[in-house]
């Protein structure tokens, strides 16, 4: 967690550059997004949370379902008045949570899913579905969901056995650094 004499607002916006106390609760970036009713915490909550740089509501946000669930569209981006990129504060939310191993327990596929995201990219640079697939199947352990649907897309061609490589792979691996 954030130190006390720092606390959650100066973190975040010192890794992200999102100041969170620009944030006026007009509630447009919740009105707009799609998954909002899905949410524990809308993002206009998320970002009151934050304004509070109380160390227990910071907790209560890395701990939410909310920043897992957000897509980041960006429609919060474009209705928000002040312009707050809080896609970008969502993807860093995610972040520590992962990294302070507090990621909220019902979002288990969502973040096995994230991870075998960022895993087709670090490994080709480029999206291989077939990876994804199997990244997310082993860790979610669900193997037999949607099985009946890779045959066809195998013979349509629609999934390539062999990943596409991107050139310069070393800058991908820099970037994941």
């Amino acid at each position: 967690m954030p130190s006390e004499k720092q606390g959650c607002i100066a973190e975040v916006k010192s890794a992200t550059g999102v100041n969170a106390n620009r944030c006026y609760q007009c509630g447009k970036c919740s009105a707009g997004c799609a998954l909002n009713e899905n949410m524990d915490y809308p993002p206009s909550v998320v970002m009151r949370l934050l304004q509070t740089n109380s160390e227990e509501c910071y907790g209560s946000v890395l701990r939410s379902q909310a920043i897992w669930l957000c897509a980041s569209c960006q429609s919060c981006l474009t209705r928000c008045p002040m312009q707050i990129d809080i896609p970008l504060l969502m993807d860093y939310l995610r972040a520590q949570a992962l990294e302070k191993k507090v990621a909220n327990k019902k979002s288990k596929k969502i973040i096995a899913f994230h991870r075998a995201f960022l895993d087709s990219l670090r490994y080709t640079g480029r999206l291989y579905e077939v990876g994804l697939v199997a990244g997310y199947k082993l860790r979610t352990l669900d193997f037999l969901q949607d099985l009946s649907v890779a045959p066809r897309m195998l013979l349509k061609g629609k999934l390539p056995l062999l990943p596409e490589m991107v050139k310069g792979r070393k800058l991908m691996k820099k970037l994941f650094r």
